[in-house]
């Protein structure tokens, strides 16, 4: 007898690139990435092995991190990564932060506005009644300022989109401990590096599951809702 259909779960990895100084000393732009999936997660395996092979080659290599590993560890995660992006959505929140205004520079101000603008952005492509539950993971934060600004943007954009009867949770895990989070990372700093170095070459590995790429200020008229 078939154990009927299995119940579906929403998973969102999120990730930042860029920096949160706004001086001129910062970089141009902050960059919120998400990328979507239900499970099967096929990348796991693979990426698995390649982490040994690397560690059999007589590196130290504890987890994949975009901006810090050597160029041929990069090359290798973005094989796998372009091999198994079916199923996969990355959606990406652009801010130029010269055009932020000035009271929305703080931590807890800055973070709930682009969090709620990339959920919202993400989950307007879902059938969301359809799933027994969202869940949402950021890198693990410390207690501050900052986590707190994370955990209000993520609750607020949720509880105001989702169906009463859908569940959500917010899970703060090391990346080093996850590799969709990794596989997040990879994502974003290829947008990152496309928006505020003009290098495409890591984008077009990832551009086939790119959905969105905001500019959210471009109009110049602040951020949505």
């Amino acid at each position: 007898m078939s154990d009927g259909p299995k119940e579906r779960f929403l998973y969102i990895f999120l990730d930042e690139a860029g920096n949160l100084d706004f001086s001129r000393n910062g970089s141009r732009y902050f960059v919120l990435g998400g990328i979507t999936k239900e499970r099967p997660f096929h990348a796991y395996k693979e990426l698995t092995e390649f982490k040994y092979d690397q560690v059999e080659r007589g590196t130290a290599l504890e987890y994949f991190h975009a901006s810090e590993n050597a160029q041929a560890v990069r090359n290798g995660v973005f094989d796998i990564i372009e091999k198994n992006l079916a199923g996969v959505a990355v959606d990406a929140v652009i801010v130029e932060k010269q055009k932020v205004e000035a009271v929305l520079r703080e931590e807890e101000q800055f973070f709930p506005k682009v969090l709620g603008t990339l959920l919202r952005e993400i989950l307007k492509h879902y059938p969301l009644a359809e799933f027994a539950e969202v869940i949402v993971f950021t890198d693990s934060l410390p207690v501050s300022r900052k986590r707190g600004a994370v955990e209000k943007g993520v609750k607020m954009t949720l509880a105001a989109m989702l169906p009463p009867a859908v569940p959500y949770r917010v899970l703060h895990h090391a990346s080093k401990s996850n590799m969709d989070l990794q596989i997040a990372d990879y994502c974003t700093w290829a947008i990152y590096r496309k928006w505020n170095g003009q290098d495409t070459r890591s984008f077009r590995r990832v551009q086939a599951a790119v959905r969105t790429e905001w500019d959210v200020l471009q109009a110049g008229t602040g951020f949505p809702g």
